[in-house]
């Protein structure tokens, strides 16, 4: 597992109430020594009008297959969290270095670097 690899994880609700599975990319880096890494939440429900923070990836695309993503899906730069690795119940597949360059690009509006 590394950065740019999309996981499938418990993803907690902002509020804390609860928490749901779905997939996530990794965005930080991961370290063997740290069980810590950041992610980045993933739908696939497409909102009508997306931010400038998502990044709709459409199945389309070039490198969609080894997303390991079943239908088009919408990665939302502004919903991060702080996760345990040991929780993750799976690698769906990675992002390639032309959408990470997208997902950074939008993470940086974001977080307004």
């Amino acid at each position: 597992m590394e950065k740019k690899t999309i996981v499938l994880t418990k993803f907690p609700f902002t509020d804390l109430s609860s928490s749901k599975r779905r997939p996530a990319v990794i965005i930080s880096q991961v370290k063997d020594e740290e069980p810590d890494v950041i992610v980045s939440f993933i739908s696939s429900v497409i909102p009508e009008n997306p931010k400038e923070t998502d990044y709709i990836l459409e199945t389309t695309h070039k490198d969609f297959n080894q997303t390991g993503l079943k239908k088009i899906s919408v990665f939302k730069m502004d919903k991060l969290a702080t996760l345990e690795k040991s929780i993750f119940t799976g690698e769906l597949g990675t992002v390639s270095d032309d959408i990470y360059k997208e997902l950074e690009t939008r993470l940086k509006k974001a977080l307004d670097l």
